[in-house]
Formats: structure tokens, C-alpha cells, sequence
């Protein structure tokens, strides 16, 4: 590659990722959540490191900080300028740290051959903060001080390239120059390299401390409720409360009824008992009552001797037999038809199966786990359910609470859940963006983690090798609306999606032609994705481009006009 540096492209392809949500007080870069600090705020945070734990740990510390950041932007590099030529994707890195406010960065030298294994980046920085900061808190400084730049400069390249490089400070405005220099090359190019990437291995005690966390989770997983598939993980007190119950209830004998809506996860919890149970080491059969043709239910859950009905040729076990010592799930429960709720109850109260066609009861020995998303209260007064079954199954409720109801415990779900698909699929990611996670948590869960599940494997499909996960690969739908972005001078101006509905004039001729006027339409709309969201008003303000308590003001209005 030439040593002479071509200009740096234009940044506007940078400045219109930088989104500020002056809604929410939210600001991105991509799909990252990115904070505006004053000066001030860094500069007494660094001394009081310095107070504390000394320069040679803060250094460390800072530089380390700051290689994390620059690998963060790496992922964009080669994301928003796949076209174009090495330096100009390269460039995204001191672009994106002068858009970032640390330091104005201008490459001077770029040479480069992968191929050899040969790098060697030269950058100036002016106005760098950590210089400017450290000089006027400490003055005059014999070494350089730019840690967390530096940290970033090697954070940044060493991802960008996929290879350890590191770069070293070779002059700094805290040191008297008129500005600092930066030089960087792979680590096998310097013969201090081993020495320079001490700086980035973690401190001792960090390690230890590290290690201490790490034995405290694996004790703590250990605890938790789990069957095949591993613990059950979640942290909110919702969750923890019906784990409580469940753990209460795992070493007796009793019947669990578990409810919930659909795709809460009733099965995994039904193993989970089963697993900590007694009977853990005997059968655990579940069976779907609302996925079998009421004509063979009872055949299915009682057995049937030879000749019971067409096509029986040969007697066979049902579920509660084959479950004989262990544990039988009864999912969807409210849908079993009322001759089968009669045999079942029998069943319940004697421990005795009698097969579909014979006269001989056989003893079962059975734990029975009934799991439902119907309100058994209202089937049994709508004529659907029998009472006395509801009583008899209605000795240990356990209610699990909608993922909606467990906001806390989202993130660690889509985590766990892109680990294990990662895994299924060999496409490794780099997790997922602060945006994505920003919108998982704010979504209404209809679907609930079954809902999770189906978009934490979508977008690891959607997402490049080694990248991270945007909201746009788990909801297509989401976009920009209400956001403001900078201009080349720093100002905000308005993002796309912000300029007024594109198809106006469709709308407003539907508008004319159903007789509607526009508060009926805004309050249509408005009732419409609340509904959408499942009465979640956070979500539902969220699809509409406004605050939670402005579309509970516009409701409140709306309410007042129908009572009068």
C-alpha cells in the first residue's frame, strides 16, 4: 500500500447513525445506546482512580475501557462501507472517534499488507480530552497520558483486521508537544509486543474477583430449578415467586396445576418439578389433551384392550400407564372433553386406570401435572369443565407470569437463547446491539418466550458471522420515526421518517370516505395500538412515536368524551 495518505471520505454516512430520541432521552450510534458526559464528570472519576488505586492500575484500567469501545465501532466499519476501499472502511474508526467528541484523529501513514502480516498506522490526535484533562488536573506530564484513546486505537484496529494490533503513544500534548502521535502495528511486528499486551490482560485481583463471580453464578444455577434443557433463568420477582412454589412443591406429592398464557413456558417448568422430584429418575409423559381427536383421548390416556374400537388390534398402555411411577403432564387441560374430564376425575381419586374396552383396573402410581391457558373458573360456568375436577387439580396453583410481567429477565433470556442457537447453527454473533435490546424489552410479548425464541433464531439467521444483532433483524418493522440526527456542524436535524406520512393523501381519501374526522381517526388509532400492544402503554406509545404519558393523556380525553 502507499504511504501517502488519501483524504478521509465524508463522515455524513457516520453522522446519520448518530440518533438522538429526544422523546425518551435515549441517543444511538447504529444500534448502541451512547451517552453525552461532561468533561468534568471523566475528569473526577480519573482522579479519583488515580487516589485510589494508583497511575499503573488506572492506565490499565482506562486502556482497557477503551479497547472495548474501539472493537464496538470496528463492527461497524465494514457494515457501512463494505464497497469501499480499505482506508476509507478503516477510516470509519478516527472518524467515528472525532464524531464521539475525544479527539480529532488524522491518519498520516497507512501501510498495509495482510497477506505478510505487515501494519504500520500512523495518526495524529489534536484536542485529545485525556491529555487536556490529565494536564490540567496533574500539569506537565513526563509520559503520555492518552490511555483510553489508546485503548480504543488498538481496541479498534485489532478487530477491524481480526489480529492483535497495538498501537503506542509516541508523543502527547500533556508532555509539551504540540500534539500527540500514535503509531501502530501488528503485535508480532514489535519486539516489545509481549510487554504491550500486558496492558490489556486484566489485573490479578480482577481475575480472582472474576473467578469468585463466576463460582457464585455456578452455586447459584446449581439451586435453580432445571430438567434436560438446563436451569430455568430468570431474576425478576415475578418468576422467582412461581420458582419458589415450584421448589416448595418438587419433594411432596401433590397435583400442580400450572397456568399462564400461551408460550410462557408451562412445559419446562413441568420438567423442571419433575427433575427435582423424587421421581426424577422414572418416566416424565406429556401429553397435549388439545392435539388429540376426542374420539381417541381416552384411548390415548387410558389404553385400550384388543378390539375396543375399529382398528384396535392389540391392546396397548396409555399415557397414565406408561407414566407409572413418574410424572404425567396433562397440557392444555381446559380443552379435554367432559367425558374424558369424568374418567379422569376417577382416575384422580382412585389411582386406577381401566382401559377403553376392558373390565380390569390396573393401579397406577402417577404424579399429575394439569397446565392450562384457560380460566378454568369461567369453563366450569360456562358448562365446559366439571367442578369437581377443578377442585380435585386446584390443590397447588401455580400461576407463571407473561414475559411481559418479567421485563427484568429479558436480556438474559435472548442471551441464553442466542448462545444455544449460535451453538445449533455454527454462526457465531456478537451479541446483541443496546437498540435491539432497547426494543425486546419494550415489546408487549403476545407470544411470550416461545415468541422469544422464534426472534432470537431469525435474527441470528439474519445477522453476518461475528457481527451484533440490530433491531431491524428481529423486527422489520421498526424504524427511525421521531428521531433527529447532526449535520456537518454539529446541529440536530430531523431523521428520516419524520417528514409526515408518506401516503397522505391515500389516507386522508379514506378519511372522506368512511365519514370519519380526525379525532375519530387519532382515537381510532390510538385504541388500536393498545390493543395491538395487549394493553401495554409503554409499548403501544412506542409504535406511535410518543411518550407513555401522552398517550395516556390522549386515552384519558378519549374516555371523558364517551362519558359525555
Amino acid at each position: 500500500m502507499p504511504t501517502s495518505v488519501p483524504p478521509l471520505p465524508s463522515d455524513a454516512d457516520l453522522r446519520s447513525l448518530v440518533r438522538f430520541s429526544t422523546e425518551d432521552g435515549l441517543i444511538w450510534l447504529s444500534g448502541q445506546r451512547m451517552l453525552l458526559l461532561h468533561l468534568a464528570s471523566l475528569s473526577a472519576l480519573r482522579r479519583e482512580m488515580m487516589e485510589t488505586m494508583g497511575s499503573a492500575h488506572t492506565r490499565r484500567l482506562l486502556m482497557r475501557a477503551g479497547y472495548a469501545s474501539g472493537e464496538r465501532d470496528a463492527q461497524l466499519a465494514r457494515q457501512i462501507r463494505p464497497d469501499a476501499s480499505l482506508f476509507d472502511m478503516f477510516a470509519v474508526g478516527p472518524q467515528l472517534h472525532r464524531l464521539e467528541g475525544a479527539v480529532r484523529a488524522t491518519p498520516e501513514v497507512f501501510e498495509i499488507d495482510e497477506a505478510a502480516g505487515r501494519l504500520r498506522c500512523v495518526v495524529r490526535w489534536d484536542h485529545s480530552w485525556e491529555a487536556e484533562m490529565h494536564g490540567r488536573e496533574w500539569g506537565p506530564q513526563e509520559a503520555p497520558v492518552c490511555w483510553m484513546l489508546l485503548g480504543y486505537a488498538s481496541g479498534y484496529t485489532s478487530a477491524f483486521f481480526r489480529r492483535p494490533a497495538l498501537f503506542k503513544e509516541v508523543q502527547c500534548a500533556a508532555c509539551g508537544h504540540a500534539h500527540c502521535l500514535i503509531e501502530g502495528r501488528f503485535v508480532q511486528e514489535w519486539p516489545d509486543g509481549e510487554l504491550l499486551e500486558r496492558d490489556y490482560a486484566p489485573e490479578s485481583m480482577l481475575v480472582r474477583m472474576e473467578e469468585l463471580q463466576s463460582q457464585v453464578e455456578a452455586l447459584r444455577t446449581g439451586l435453580q430449578p432445571s430438567d434436560e434443557q438446563g436451569p430455568l433463568l430468570g431474576r425478576s420477582r415475578a418468576f422467582q415467586g412461581a420458582v419458589e412454589l415450584l421448589r416448595k412443591a418438587a419433594p411432596t406429592q401433590v397435583t400442580v396445576l400450572l397456568t399462564g398464557e400461551t408460550g410462557v413456558g408451562k412445559e419446562r417448568f413441568a420438567r423442571a418439578l419433575h427433575a427435582m422430584s423424587p421421581r426424577a429418575g422414572k418416566p416424565f409423559v406429556a401429553v397435549n389433551c388439545a392435539a388429540l381427536p376426542a374420539e381417541l383421548i381416552e384411548s390415548e390416556l387410558f389404553g385400550a384392550e384388543k378390539g375396543a374400537y375399529t382398528g384396535a388390534g392389540a391392546a396397548r398402555m396409555g399415557r397414565f400407564e406408561r407414566a407409572h411411577g413418574g410424572t404425567l403432564m396433562l397440557d392444555e387441560l381446559g380443552e379435554l372433553p367432559l367425558p374424558a374430564q369424568a374418567k379422569l376425575l376417577r382416575v384422580l381419586q382412585s389411582g386406577e386406570v381401566e382401559r377403553l374396552g376392558g373390565t380390569q383396573a390396573r393401579k397406577v402410581d402417577v404424579r399429575v401435572i394439569a397446565a392450562t391457558n384457560v380460566d378454568l373458573e369461567q369453563a366450569v360456568e360456562q358448562g365446559r369443565f366439571r367442578r369437581d375436577l377443578l377442585y380435585r387439580l386446584n390443590v397447588y396453583p401455580i400461576r407463571i407470569p407473561a414475559l411481559r410481567e418479567r421485563a427484568d429477565d429479558i436480556a438474559l433470556l435472548a442471551m441464553h437463547l442466542l448462545h444455544k442457537f449460535s451453538a445449533l447453527h455454527g454462526k457465531p454473533v456478537s451479541g446483541l446491539s443496546d437498540r435491539a435490546l432497547a426494543a425486546l424489552r419494550g415489546h408487549s410479548w403476545p407470544g411470550n418466550v416461545r415468541e422469544l425464541e422464534n426472534l432470537m433464531e431469525r435474527g441470528l439467521i439474519l445477522t453476518p458471522p461475528g457481527e451484533l444483532i440490530d433491531v431491524g433483524a428481529l423486527f422489520p418493522q421498526w424504524s427511525n420515526a421521531g428521531h433527529s440526527g447532526i449535520d456537518a456542524q454539529g446541529y440536530l436535524a430531523q431523521g428520516p421518517g419524520a417528514e409526515g406520512v408518506a401516503d397522505a393523501s391515500g389516507l386522508y381519501d379514506a378519511m372522506l370516505g368512511q365519514g370519519l374526522h380526525l379525532e375519530a381517526l387519532e382515537d381510532g388509532l390510538l385504541q388500536e395500538a393498545v390493543r395491538r400492544a395487549g394493553g401495554n402503554l409503554a409499548a403501544a406509545a412506542r409504535a406511535l412515536g410518543m411518550t407513555r404519558p401522552q398517550l395516556s393523556y390522549r386515552l384519558s380525553r378519549i374516555r371523558e368524551r364517551t362519558k359525555e
